[in-house]
């Protein structure tokens, strides 16, 4: 059984991933910030190292008598004097390095779908650099690009609770989300999958009116839905670049300019989107 080392275990998806690591028998070692901050199904089936990726000499080695690597790391809402840079490419840099040093055979790594053709927003511009950084590095890789998480599709539902979903255009543009249960299991099969690139959505193409909908469905509301003009979210970016550092506008450049295109790969799981809303509610 390879040996693996998880990077990002205490995030959303790093969470689902390391689960299923578990479930699979892999000896799998964990490098976290803050051992506080880990979910541990069982203590006694991983074997834990508390570091920053951000700095290099605190990962020195900790590739050591490891087959594979798979990093979900990366930020989600910008947070201390950390960038993108710092920590989709850097950070994710100085574990490749590792891997490198230590003889690692492989590196998994989750980016975006559609990243190179968003590389003008600054968290595609950093995953992409370290994508094309893995891809010299000489191992073996796989690049996880999903079309987003089903928790991201919360914000549906907190609009829905709140009386009103708001959505730009029309509505019409699809996508199909996937629970991280689901993306975990396409993690850990690529240690042994042979694909250098992996897309990977849920099992449901939805329009985003439709995901309103089962919104309001799962909370037994009225319908209530608003279209904003896209020439207004537009306008939002532009506003939002000009004024704003690359902390406050980078995570809202990302969601407002994905909201605007269709965010379709290939079908993985079981998990439907009305289901994970019903089990958000108390």
């Amino acid at each position: 059984m390879k040996r693996i080392l998880l990077a990002g275990a205490t995030g959303y998806l790093g969470n689902f991933i390391l689960q299923e690591l578990v479930k699979q028998g892999y000896a799998t070692t964990v490098l976290v910030r803050n051992k506080a901050a880990l979910k541990v199904i069982d203590p006694a089936a991983i074997t834990v190292k508390e570091a920053a990726i951000t700095a290099p000499a605190s990962i020195r080695g900790c590739c050591n008598n490891i087959d594979v690597v798979i990093s979900s790391v990366g930020i989600t809402r910008q947070k201390d004097h950390l960038t993108y840079m710092d920590v989709d490419y850097q950070a994710n840099l100085n574990l490749l390095q590792e891997a490198q040093q230590s003889g690692v055979k492989k590196f998994i790594y989750v980016a975006v779908l559609h990243g190179p053709e968003l590389r003008d927003l600054k968290i595609c511009a950093a995953k992409e650099r370290f994508v094309e950084a893995l891809k010299k590095s000489g191992l073996d890789y796989c690049i996880i690009r999903p079309t987003g998480f089903f928790s991201d599709m919360t914000a549906y539902l907190d609009m829905a609770k709140k009386g009103t979903v708001y959505l730009f255009g029309k509505g019409t543009a699809k996508m199909n989300p996937i629970h991280g249960a689901d993306l975990a299991n396409v993690c850990v099969a690529a240690i042994q999958e042979p694909a250098l690139e992996i897309e990977a959505g849920g099992r449901e193409i939805l329009t985003q009116h439709e995901i309103a909908h089962i919104a309001f469905t799962v909370l037994h509301k009225k319908v209530k839905i608003a279209y904003i003009p896209h020439w207004i979210r537009r306008l939002i970016l532009s506003l939002l670049r000009l004024f704003t550092s690359s902390k406050t506008y980078g995570p809202v450049e990302f969601a407002l300019t994905v909201i605007s295109m269709d965010m379709i790969a290939p079908p993985f799981g079981q998990h439907t989107l009305k289901e994970y809303f019903s089990q958000q509610q108390p």
